[in-house]
């Protein structure tokens, strides 16, 4: 199983930008669909973005299109999410986590995966 830990939160202004990290160990990422997903309290959990296993596909929830952005190293040990023109709607705690039976119909549901990180808060002040 592989282990994730997220970095990069922090409390910033609305319209500033974060990047977040999301650092594997135990083996590369290869074959493993990996997204992000966030919860603000008294939320559900919500998908922000994915990673399709092949790596070759990503996709957005409909609240962060246009604004954030997924991408990975080389050797496909970190993911990382960009966030551009962020908004206080976007304060919650923010999860990495990673499955390699995730079909790309599944990749928004939070129970497709097997492993996730411990999260790190972005707070947006307005």
């Amino acid at each position: 199983q592989v282990q994730l830990q997220e970095s990069g939160g922090g409390l910033v202004q609305a319209g500033d930008s974060l990047r977040l990290s999301c650092a594997a160990s135990g083996r590369p990422l290869n074959g493993y669909a990996v997204a992000w997903f966030r919860q603000a309290p008294g939320k559900e959990r919500e998908f922000v973005a994915a990673f399709s296993r092949t790596g070759s596909s990503t996709y957005y929830g409909d609240s962060v299109k246009g604004r954030f952005t997924i991408s990975r190293d080389n050797g496909k040990l970190t993911v990382f999410l960009q966030m551009n023109s962020l908004k206080p709607d976007d304060t919650a705690k923010y999860y990495c986590t990673a499955g390699n039976r995730v079909i790309t119909s599944n990749l928004g549901n939070p129970v497709a995966y097997d492993s996730w990180g411990q999260g790190t808060q972005v707070t947006v002040s307005s």
